[in-house]
């Protein structure tokens, strides 16, 4: 019986050196479940794909590697179709039903334009330096478990706009005098937060801007949770963390305010997908904080 069991070593011993091991990547993809994606599936939210880390997902043509949380995540642009497409590297897809927005229309007049648009050549000094160093944030993409560990609200205080409806403003400029007309998007999720209200962390991440005085912003913390998603939160009076710090769900960043343009205090919390396959950020965009307050937790911080 000895012979037979070293006879068998000997024989297979030349085989296995030439590589008949199973690959790890294909014994992990063997023994993972089938690709799926779900998530906030509306106009504005968010997918996120579950399948064996290294596996490619492409949802609605954007291509991403799921990385070792086991997910890839994608952003819902609010055009979004009712239906959009996935597919895996591996042969797996599928379609996935996107509920539509109802986004109000809103016209505002008797504005000061200087709230909208800066006028004069200081306020558009200031406005390019805070694009400036905005840009320079959103450059820089770092690792995280994104939606995964759940979102909380992100200040003790009632919703009092929105994200979603467009805004026309008509009013008159206190710079110049000048009449002023323009329309933009609410890409934020507002709450009527009286200024020194505590703003924390809605998810861990790392910040990477903390800015006193941006032109339109104000005081601002950008937080980047990890797979493209930063919270953005916007006329702080108080900022308490600096860029690199790295912070848990529920850790105080800033205290609430009336900086930067704005037209009474509250907080403005916005959350940026940030596509990674876009080297120029062109395939950024803001999706509905609101939706991501729904989202499961799956991965405990």
């Amino acid at each position: 019986m000895l012979r037979e069991l070293l006879l068998a070593v000997m024989m297979c011993s030349g085989a296995c050196a030439q590589g008949s091991a199973p690959d790890e990547t294909a014994k992990r993809a063997a023994t993972a479940s089938p690709p799926t994606c779900d998530g906030a599936l509306k106009q504005g939210g968010l997918v996120i794909c579950h399948a064996a880390p290294g596996e490619t997902m492409t949802v609605a043509g954007v291509r991403q590697v799921v990385d070792d949380t086991g997910t890839a995540q994608f952003g819902i642009r609010t055009n979004a179709p009712s239906v959009i497409g996935w597919s895996a590297a591996s042969g797996a897809f599928g379609d996935l039903a996107i509920a539509a927005r109802d986004d109000e229309f809103r016209t505002i007049k008797g504005f000061d334009c200087d709230k909208v648009d800066a006028r004069s050549p200081e306020q558009k000094a200031h406005a390019a330096k805070s694009w400036q160093i905005k840009q320079e944030a959103f450059a820089r993409l770092n690792p995280g478990p994104g939606a995964l560990g759940g979102f909380i609200k992100p200040a003790d205080a009632p919703a009092s706009s929105p994200f979603g409806p467009t805004r026309k403003y008509i009013g008159v400029s206190k710079v110049t005098g000048e009449p002023c007309e323009s329309t933009s998007v609410h890409q934020g999720y507002d709450m009527a937060a009286p200024i020194g209200t505590p703003v924390v962390a809605p998810a861990g991440g790392k910040v990477i801007l903390a800015d006193p005085d941006l032109y339109y912003e104000g005081g601002a913390v950008f937080l980047d949770h990890g797979h493209g998603l930063t919270s953005v939160f916007m006329h702080l009076s108080d900022v308490d963390v600096a860029a690199g710090d790295v912070v848990k769900r529920g850790d105080v960043l800033a205290k609430t305010g009336n900086s930067g343009r704005t037209t009474g205090p509250h907080l403005h919390w916005a959350v940026k997908w940030r596509n990674a396959a876009s080297a120029d950020r062109g395939g950024d965009f803001y999706i509905d904080p609101a939706l991501l307050l729904d989202l499961p937790v799956s991965e405990p911080e």
